[in-house]
């Protein structure tokens, strides 16, 4: 006997059953989150080419509106029709396979895209916090090792592949509710009693795309838009810290694509990771909004210079498969929202 979700996947791939939901839809957009994209050369998981393709083809096929960024903002805002389940779609961080692999595909289909970049990885100054944990848990021979991370001595113990992955998001998740300061002081300690140097310069799967391919990306229809210079947990720094992460990035963006959105990308994106003080300096500086990495919908902002929604816009990670996508986009997952009073 068919489970109530089988039939419900069954009846959303009929043709014209999702669409007949689009009314839910009416006043919000769907907005995408995607990072990495499977490239078997350099040895990165993420999402596949065929499934992006899949989705896309989708989307075309179904006549769902496919929006550029500044133009869903300027929609919410009431500038122009109401958005009526429009999906709009977002990359986070600047790794190259978001320029070979992500970028002709979302051409392919005439589908507009936002990479958020942070500047300095483009500018080959470093390469990202999380991806040199990673790379000091996958090198070192030893099987346990303490590090202090602020306060905290830390125990980790591995026997397992699937243990020191474990181990390894455990010490990620820890480095992100700390200072920024005490983070880099953690993955220095880590590296050194791991018996592991880091290298400066990120290894091929880590590699950031360069600023000829950002425009190379916007000839395909790519926009970017700033997302820090060292992409630390904002939260975390310091005032000063938190000013310059977001104006250098935006003035590095700036200079060296031809057409960036003012649209800013908050770094791991939790309601915790921001607050007042960095929405006052994209307000400063004349940001249209920014998006979070909450899940939810972008719904109609309210108007007015006092008022934040334009820079609390939330976005949805890209499901791994279609029938997902589809409750997502159709108006299903929003009236559910709207039945439990979430939404």
């Amino acid at each position: 006997m068919e489970s109530f979700k089988q039939l419900l996947l069954k009846l959303l791939l009929l043709p014209g059953f999702a669409t007949s939901l689009k009314y839910v839809q009416r006043s919000c957009a769907t907005v995408f989150m995607l990072h990495r994209f499977q490239d078997m050369e350099r040895g990165t998981a993420g999402c596949s080419v065929p499934h992006l393709r899949r989705a896309l083809a989708y989307l075309v096929k179904n006549n769902y509106e496919l929006v550029t960024l500044a133009d869903l903002f300027e929609r919410l805002a009431g500038e122009g029709p109401q958005l009526r389940g429009a999906v709009a779609f977002t990359i986070d961080d600047g790794y190259v396979d978001q320029a070979t692999i992500a970028a002709p595909v979302f051409a392919e289909f005439e589908c507009p895209v936002t990479t958020f970049v942070s500047t300095g990885f483009l500018d080959g100054k470093l390469w990202f916090w999380w991806d040199q944990i990673e790379h000091v848990f996958e090198h070192t021979a030893r099987r346990s090792v303490q590090v202090r991370a602020g306060d905290t001595l830390l125990e980790y113990r591995w026997e397992s592949e699937e243990q020191r992955v474990r181990a390894q998001a455990e010490f990620i998740d820890k480095c992100k509710r700390i200072t920024d300061a005490e983070k880099w002081a953690a993955i220095a300690d880590l590296a050194r009693r791991a018996e592991i140097e880091i290298p400066e310069s990120p290894p091929p799967r880590y590699a950031p795309m360069s600023w000829d391919q950002v425009r190379a990306c916007e000839e395909m229809g790519m926009s970017f838009g700033p997302h820090t210079v060292t992409h630390p947990v904002l939260s975390r720094t310091t005032h000063n810290g938190a000013d310059y992460e977001i104006t250098e990035s935006w003035g590095r963006l700036r200079a060296e694509a031809r057409n960036p959105v003012p649209i800013f990308c908050y770094p791991n994106g939790g309601w915790d990771d921001f607050g007042e003080r960095e929405i006052e300096v994209l307000r400063r500086m004349g940001f249209v909004g920014a998006v979070v990495g909450e899940p939810g919908y972008a719904t109609s902002l309210e108007s007015g210079p006092s008022h934040d929604d334009r820079f609390k816009v939330r976005r949805l990670g890209l499901p791994e498969d279609l029938p997902n996508m589809i409750q997502y986009v159709s108006g299903l997952e929003r009236l559910k929202q709207l039945l439990r009073g979430s939404a």
